[in-house]
């Protein structure tokens, strides 16, 4: 008889494991789908600061793998594939992958979203040696140190002055000559001592294995000239990894799937957990939240449909 599982979450980020851990404890078949490693995004940090009960950094990578294992302690599994087509309706839910097609109660969503990267040839390969996406994560590792941040938008500027209560010096590069921040955050900026760089983007890294600077371009003039720093935190928006369910979920105008603070969706027994969700914070913490508040409704759910 083909296996029906309680309930599928499709990404092994700090949601993911969060509801893997909460659903299995409930006694429900719960799988995981990751297409690369245990953590997502977080997985990609050496250095979070930010996570409660560590009072020293932890390995993103670690911590991933901790978020694994105690969800399959409890019985949730963990398959590596690649899922490449869902149907969402229906109280029997369809989910496609490289390798094969599986069955599912109920479907929880944990694709997360990915920052938009500079498109430089180093970019990749400095990514936790100077380049960063995260003020708010990796802004303790640049204490007292220069820094960019590249952006001119909210998220840009809150960056910038969280920054600036931490880092010797930061300047904020933006290729136009107004922001598109809110006006409130403009306000903060003027007493802030960031040095705002018009007209400009960032063309080149200077590094040694790690960052050492920025050579950036005038637009207008095409003039090239560098700004020594210790580090670069890129913050040119997030792209939801919406794509597999963006023709059966309600999205925002940011392309993040609506859900409350149930984290239900527009159809029943489909559920947006962590980065993916339309929410005002994207951290670990909330994501792993947004995980354990899941099982409850993935629960209650489930109880209605016996």
């Amino acid at each position: 008889m083909e296996k029906i599982y309680d309930t599928i979450i499709i990404g092994g980020g700090p949601a993911g494991y969060s509801a893997a851990l909460y659903c299995a404890r409930n006694a429900r078949s719960t799988l995981v789908i990751e297409k690369l490693s245990a953590g997502g995004q977080m997985a990609t940090s050496p250095h979070i600061e930010n996570y409660p009960g560590f009072d020293e950094a932890v390995d993103g990578f670690v911590l991933a793998e901790k978020m694994q294992h105690g969800a399959e302690h409890f019985g949730a599994e963990t398959m590596y594939e690649t899922v490449t087509k869902l149907e969402l309706s229906g109280d029997i839910k369809t989910v496609e992958t490289t390798g094969g097609i599986l069955k599912s109660k109920t479907v929880l969503c944990a694709m997360g979203a990915y920052p938009r990267e500079l498109g430089l040839k180093k970019e990749a390969q400095l990514r936790g040696k100077g380049i960063a996406y995260c003020a708010t994560c990796d802004g303790m590792l640049f204490k007292n140190k220069d820094v960019i941040v590249v952006g001119g938008g909210n998220s840009a500027i809150a960056d910038a002055l969280y920054l600036s209560k931490i880092c010797h010096h930061v300047y904020l590069v933006h290729r136009r000559d107004s922001l598109r921040a809110s006006k409130v955050y403009e306000d903060q900026l003027k007493d802030s001592g960031i040095d705002i760089v018009w007209n400009s983007r960032v063309v080149d890294i200077k590094e040694d294995g790690v960052v050492r600077g920025a050579v950036l371009e005038d637009v207008h003039t095409n003039k090239l000239h560098e700004i020594a720093c210790d580090g670069i935190f890129v913050a040119v928006g997030r792209v939801a990894d919406t794509a597999l369910v963006k023709d059966q979920l309600t999205l925002d105008d940011h392309g993040y799937i609506l859900a409350d603070e149930t984290t239900r969706t527009n159809l029943d027994g489909v559920f947006a957990i962590g980065d993916i969700r339309s929410k005002p914070l994207r951290q670990i913490v909330t994501a792993a939240s947004d995980g354990a508040t899941a099982s409850k409704f993935v629960e209650e759910y489930l109880m209605r449909l016996k």
